[in-house]
């Protein structure tokens, strides 16, 4: 018996990708598979950890069995990620697997199954693990109603990015703003830390050591640009960026280092770069002024 579905891929983020670059960075984006059909997300450049906040849907998924098969045992997604090259095809990176959560036509689009929460995919690279997919899927049928009878897609729109849609409200994470500051010696970090901010454009500072040219770079994903922001130390030894990032703190992307030695002309060697997986035990919160009023008071 046919059924028809329509598949809605929420492709949010990914972390700790394979650097496919010499620059110790990639040109990510990923390409999703299903039954017969394929789609990919856009290219976001230089960065180990793409925030594509984006949306795919394949309309018309043409499947064969018992309703309740579809909706127990659904196919298996297959979602492939890809470094992009300037000459020649792209570089495959890494590949996971994922079950979308299924609607039949006569189903409630209501909690607590809907709409998808996003989940940590593991992308593997041979039996190398090669980094996390952030994603949700869903499989809607398409009842005698067509798809009017569909639930909406309900998010924010973006101009800029044209015919791209981002993942609905209700599915991304709700983000909060943040200031990223890094203190460093010499030769190595001393400390950072995560604070509460403003919301900003991510911006680069550029400053190498007197002495030996080098200079030491932090870049964290931000959810307004979809790709790495980055800073790199003054002088003094200090820098900040500012970004926007999921209250989830299971959710926060990891803190890509990067020592690069800068070279004549403007070219940058990379030295070594490290990641901080985990970003909660540096994460500042300042007290609420009116708790503590509360508290004084009462």
């Amino acid at each position: 018996e046919k059924q028809v579905f329509q598949l809605r891929a929420h492709m949010y983020q990914a972390r700790s990708l394979f650097a496919a670059d010499s620059s110790g960075l990639s040109d990510p984006f990923a390409r999703v598979f299903f039954i017969s059909q394929s789609q990919c997300t856009e290219v976001l450049n230089e960065t180990l950890c793409p925030t594509w906040d984006q949306l795919l849907v394949f309309d018309n998924v043409e499947l064969y069995g018992e309703a309740h098969e579809m909706r127990d045992d659904p196919p298996i997604i297959v979602i492939e990620i890809y470094d992009q090259d300037t000459v020649g095809k792209a570089d495959f990176m890494g590949r996971t697997f994922a079950k979308p959560v299924v609607k039949m036509s006569d189903e409630q689009y209501c909690p607590p199954r809907f709409p998808p929460q996003l989940e940590y995919y593991q992308i593997y690279r041979g039996n190398s693990t090669a980094g996390d997919l952030l994603a949700a899927f869903e499989l809607l049928q398409i009842g005698p109603g067509g798809k009017s009878d569909l639930p909406p897609v309900d998010g924010p729109t973006d101009m800029d990015r044209g015919p791209i849609l981002p993942v609905p409200l209700g599915i991304r994470p709700v983000l909060s703003k943040y200031r990223v500051e890094v203190i460093a010696s010499e030769h190595q970090i001393v400390m950072f830390s995560i604070a509460w901010g403003r919301r900003a454009c991510p911006w680069v500072f550029e400053a190498g050591h007197q002495d030996q040219m080098s200079a030491l770079q932090g870049s964290v994903c931000t959810g307004c640009t979809g790709s790495e922001a980055a800073a790199a130390l003054k002088e003094q030894g200090t820098g900040s960026l500012l970004a926007d990032l999921p209250e989830n703190e299971l959710l926060h992307p990891p803190l890509n280092i990067r020592v690069v030695d800068c070279r004549a002309f403007g070219r940058y060697t990379l030295v070594g770069s490290h990641a901080v997986s985990s970003l909660r035990k540096f994460i500042y919160r300042p007290p609420d002024k009116k708790a503590q009023h509360w508290n004084m008071t009462g």
